[in-house]
């Protein structure tokens, strides 16, 4: 299903726990990571293609999440041909999506990679709210930065820890640019990453990193990395 344009109808995922860390999925059988997402199939709207996907991709019902945001407006992104099937290159273009801001209400060990016979992720992990941009495929990466700047400021409050961990960071952010206050990232998200990646943060006693997931020093299962059953 098509718009005039070339467009397929998409939704996208933002699926939130407690600390507003992000769900970051790995694609079966790849080393890219990325959020859930599907096609809206005809006569279905966008939120009910939202709770299909949930279930098929992450395995959730609905009543394990809460609605918190949606975009306003579809983002669109187009595929470059070489991963286009040939029998659709002229007439297809890409995706044009609407993205959602999901909270978990449930626990961890209600997600579910194997919900279906046809699993889109083989592992999983929650990642901070600013995903690195890096591991996601390229044509892609324009549209998480606008839903990730949009929806941001639809965060839910979190907990004195998180706000610890944001302070270490605000000293940082003031060498970048203009404070933007607590809580809240620099109006440059890709900037933000870089800044994250290349940051010195001061951490409560007991808290260590988690390795990022497409680097070689993560351990084979470690804490916050979800291998699929």
């Amino acid at each position: 299903m098509l718009d005039r344009e070339g467009f397929r109808p998409n939704v996208g995922i933002i699926l939130l726990n407690q600390r507003n860390q992000v769900f970051w999925g790995k694609r079966i059988r790849t080393h890219s990571w990325q959020f859930p997402q599907g096609g809206i199939d005809r006569g279905e709207t966008p939120e009910q293609a939202m709770f299909r996907e949930l279930h098929e991709e992450v395995g959730l019902q609905p009543d394990h999440v809460r609605i918190v945001a949606r975009t306003r407006d579809w983002l669109r992104y187009e595929v470059p041909d070489r991963f286009i099937r040939r029998d659709a290159r002229g007439f297809y273009k890409g995706q044009k999506q609407i993205w959602y801001l999901l909270q978990l209400m449930g626990h961890d060990w209600n997600l579910n990679l194997r919900a279906t016979d046809h699993p889109e992720f083989d592992a999983w992990r929650w990642n901070d709210y600013w995903v690195p941009l890096d591991v996601v495929v390229e044509f892609k990466r324009g549209v998480y930065e606008m839903a990730l700047t949009e929806l941001a400021r639809y965060l839910p409050r979190t907990d004195h820890r998180n706000r610890y961990l944001r302070g270490g960071l605000r000293a940082r952010d003031q060498e970048a640019g203009p404070s933007h206050g607590a809580g809240q990232a620099p109006a440059d998200p890709v900037l933000f990453n870089r800044m994250l990646r290349g940051a010195t943060i001061e951490l409560p006693p007991g808290a260590t990193f988690e390795p990022d997931p497409h680097t070689n020093e993560a351990c084979p299962n470690p804490e916050g990395t979800h291998a699929a059953p």
